[in-house]
């Protein structure tokens, strides 16, 4: 297995921006994955503020995984699509200064059966997707309470080779799927891989988060598999439960390095 590249969602560490990339430093991360709607404002970003913040991550040697951009509502939904639309667009010249080029956004209910919805979703990816093409961002799909067949759909009726998929093993198993059966949808399409694991808790029989290594997602073997399709992106810790989220998430970059 080739080297894993490590990133760390700074959400999941629970403390304000700069503390969190100090402490994603000294955990040992190779990067950070970011929220461009809630921890920086894109919207305001200019390049001076561009400049400044890729020196804080030059000064702590990190670089910018990737981005994400959470949309209350998804992209087949018509209520304020144009301004949902415009908001992603405008993220995007963001991402690839910052020195990512990925963006993940979530898809939202894909209903292929709802013919105007469906459409509507189709158009608004694609015009993202061409967009990032140009200002060199690639739109990344979530893959976790989506089913994998659906995505699998959806995507074949995108750009060929502009959308990618970044999979999320801990939110299959929560939504009923198996993440190593979504690789055989969608295993040349995976561009980044969340590190989180999940087990069936026997008492209140849901799909629990727990820390990495001790759920049931087979993270090492996903990522044997993910090379076989010639997969090289960042593998990002997420930890959004837990008392200790900064203990838990330094047990996981020392996991993913024992690989």
């Amino acid at each position: 297995m080739s080297e894993v590249r490590i990133g760390i969602q700074t959400r999941s560490l629970r403390q304000p921006l700069r503390v969190a990339l100090r402490t994603a430093a000294e955990l040992g991360a190779d990067g950070v994955e970011l929220d461009l709607r809630n921890e920086l404002s894109t919207g305001e970003f200019t390049r001076t503020a561009v400049r400044e913040f890729r020196k804080l991550l030059d000064d702590l040697r990190l670089k910018f995984a990737a981005g994400v951009f959470p949309t209350r509502r998804d992209f087949g939904d018509a209520d304020d699509l144009e301004r949902r639309v415009a908001a992603v667009l405008q993220a995007m010249p963001v991402v690839r200064e910052l020195g990512a080029g990925l963006l993940v956004v979530r898809p939202g209910r894909i209903d292929a059966s709802d013919g105007p919805r469906h459409a509507r979703m189709v158009e608004s990816l694609t015009a993202l997707a061409m967009h990032g093409e140009r200002v060199g961002a690639q739109l990344l799909l979530h893959l976790g309470d989506t089913a994998p067949a659906a995505l699998a759909e959806l995507l074949s009726q995108l750009p060929e080779g502009l959308v990618g998929v970044a999979l999320h093993p801990g939110e299959l198993l929560r939504a009923g799927h198996a993440p190593r059966a979504a690789l055989e949808e969608l295993g040349p399409h995976v561009r980044y891989l969340y590190a989180a694991d999940a087990v069936h808790d026997l008492g209140s029989r849901r799909v629990v988060e727990v820390e990495l290594g001790r759920g049931v997602t087979e993270l090492p073997e996903l990522l044997g598999s993910l090379e076989e399709f010639g997969f090289r992106g960042w593998t990002t810790i997420e930890r959004l439960s837990g008392s200790n989220p900064v203990e838990d998430i330094g047990n996981a970059v020392a996991f993913l390095r024992a690989l």
